[in-house]
């Protein structure tokens, strides 16, 4: 079972830079099939500056009845962003999405360039995985015992 973010978050992160038109923000999470864009600094493309979400979109502009395309990324975004190094250990990952209840954790590396995120999608994979393989591990015991004893 992966026990570091490097291990399982995602290397291909969708970018916008803050002055992206909103509207052109929810056509590239279609199109990417995610819910978030890493917002990067406009001069230093690798460093994150925001985060924003379907989420954002929805609460923030349409369901206030304001057209997407009047606004930008920078005007919407979040920017207390909680970043973490690809060491992470996967459950201190998991402590630390819920304690700030986070759906994504930003992976930077040492000198805070992007190079991934984890998503709570990510992490249930993974801890499911852990979850079957502990269960075929428990089956095949069981059955190793039934043939030892027959």
């Amino acid at each position: 079972m992966p026990t570091c973010l490097k291990d399982f978050a995602t290397g291909m992160v969708a970018v916008v830079e803050p002055d992206t038109q909103a509207l052109v923000a929810a056509q590239l999470m279609r199109k990417h099939h995610v819910g978030a864009l890493v917002v990067v600094d406009a001069a230093e493309q690798t460093r994150p500056v925001g985060i924003v979400t379907d989420r954002d979109l929805v609460l923030g502009l349409m369901a206030e009845g304001l057209d997407p395309a009047l606004f930008t990324v920078g005007d919407i975004m979040s920017t207390d962003l909680v970043l973490a190094r690809p060491e992470m250990d996967a459950l201190d990952a998991v402590a630390l999405m819920r304690e700030r209840r986070l759906h994504r954790i930003i992976v930077v590396d040492d000198v805070g360039r992007l190079v991934g995120i984890a998503t709570v999608d990510d992490v249930l994979a993974v801890l499911a995985q852990g979850l079957l393989d502990l269960s075929r591990g428990a089956i095949g015991a069981r059955d190793r015992e039934f043939e030892q004893r027959a």
